[in-house]
């Protein structure tokens, strides 16, 4: 494999030259996503990834504005991290957002010729929320921008090879 217009990046991860990732996050629960969000941040920056960020009112609406983003963007992003954070309550509408969002990534992923990232988190309480953010978790955040330059990379080696 050549090389050519990719960098080496301070983890190890071959990266594309200006690579760019567009992060599409929900209003719903803002604390915790804001947190999500801040992790993404630090892992694209320290890796000089470009993004920017389209806020959605809920979870459900996140794969209609990364499927309406690619199809009228030039140029394409390089890969999208949806955030949200799905809490259960006394209700199936969890379930049912849950199915939805996870699902509707699985078509994302399969129809589009970049990597949509599932950084949806779905917690039956806050305190599952608050473990994923720098808790006994990790950061789901900061592990969502590491699977995007991953996959950023896996994709730019097969899109180049002669395989």
């Amino acid at each position: 494999m050549s090389s050519k217009g990719l960098i080496i990046s301070n983890k190890g991860i071959l990266l594309k030259k200006n690579a760019f990732v567009v992060v599409v996050k929900t209003s719903w629960n803002k604390p915790i996503i804001e947190e999500l969000e801040k992790g993404v941040a630090k892992v694209l920056n320290q890796h000089e990834v470009k993004f920017i960020t389209i806020e959605v009112p809920g979870a459900v609406e996140i794969p209609f504005i990364v499927k309406q983003h690619y199809a009228n963007s030039s140029p394409l992003p390089d890969a999208y991290i949806m955030l949200g954070a799905v809490i259960k309550g006394g209700t199936p509408h969890f379930d049912y957002v849950c199915k939805i969002v996870a699902e509707s990534t699985v078509q994302l992923n399969m129809q589009l010729t970049v990597p949509v990232i599932f950084g949806v988190l779905t917690l039956n309480n806050e305190v599952e929320a608050y473990e994923r953010l720098g808790g006994i978790h990790g950061h789901k955040g900061e592990e969502a921008a590491y699977t995007a330059l991953q996959m950023i990379q896996l994709n730019t080696t097969l899109k180049s090879s002669k395989i």
